[in-house]
């Protein structure tokens, strides 16, 4: 599962890893600002941010390989709006596009897998992001986990009935019991997640996650911050310059 191979990623131990959240956030909405933003000489940017981002992920010791195959999940949905361009004469509006969604996905990705969600997630509380909408994240990351699971339990119930999910979804006279198993999979999942919210409640749950980090933002934070700054925005500038 993605996010049980992001969050181990997460737990690792370089340089980036220690850094305190509000400072990979704040580097990363400079990146997007940077990037989003960016107009002249596109593509000699975006090749120049993307020796950037991968130089990093190679420094905090996150596997390259995977980590570009995983941000490529964001192409399938830009590829229909890029063939759209396309087709009305604008190939260059295409490529911009494709480039922006994909350097953003890895710089997303980047800071995923080097900060642990729940010190991302109080990172950006202590920066006001909306209290609601990172319990809403929070409770769903956590869910993932117990649906990760029950799909396990059942898709080795599966192989042992049938011997190959496969034929277990394409065969038409068991395409039925192939969905009737998704219900079940839900239906399951949920009656656990309530399990599971029970006793977040009996425990005293008030509505709030609590770390066991207790990291300051400290000097290097504080450097990093600038230094992400300096060297996005400069880089932005001295190519738009150049070309």
């Amino acid at each position: 599962m993605h996010h049980v191979v992001l969050d181990r990623w997460s737990r690792g131990s370089s340089a980036l890893h220690r850094l305190d959240a509000r400072a990979k956030t704040i580097a990363l909405l400079v990146f997007l600002v940077a990037l989003g933003t960016a107009q002249r000489s596109f593509l000699l940017l975006s090749l120049v941010y993307f020796v950037i981002v991968a130089t990093v992920i190679v420094a905090a010791r996150v596997p390259l390989a995977s980590a570009l195959r995983r941000a490529a999940v964001v192409l399938p949905f830009t590829l229909v709006f890029a063939a759209i361009s396309v087709a009305a004469g604008e190939p260059m509006r295409a490529a911009v596009l494709v480039a922006k969604s994909y350097l953003s996905a890895l710089a997303v990705l980047l800071v995923v897998s080097t900060t642990p969600l729940p010190d991302l997630l109080r990172g950006l509380e202590r920066m006001g992001a909306p209290r609601y909408l990172l319990m809403v994240v929070q409770f769903l990351y956590r869910y993932l986990f117990v649906i990760s699971e029950e799909a396990q339990h059942m898709r080795a119930a599966a192989l042992a009935k049938s011997g190959s999910i496969g034929r277990a979804i394409f065969q038409r006279s068991r395409f039925g019991a192939a969905a009737g198993a998704l219900g079940v999979l839900f239906a399951r999942s949920y009656g656990h997640a309530e399990g599971i919210h029970q006793a977040m409640l009996a425990r005293g749950f008030q509505g709030h996650f609590h770390t066991l980090s207790r990291r300051a933002f400290r000097r290097s934070d504080a450097a990093f911050a600038t230094a992400a700054l300096v060297l996005v925005v400069g880089l932005r500038v001295a190519v738009e310059v150049w070309s």
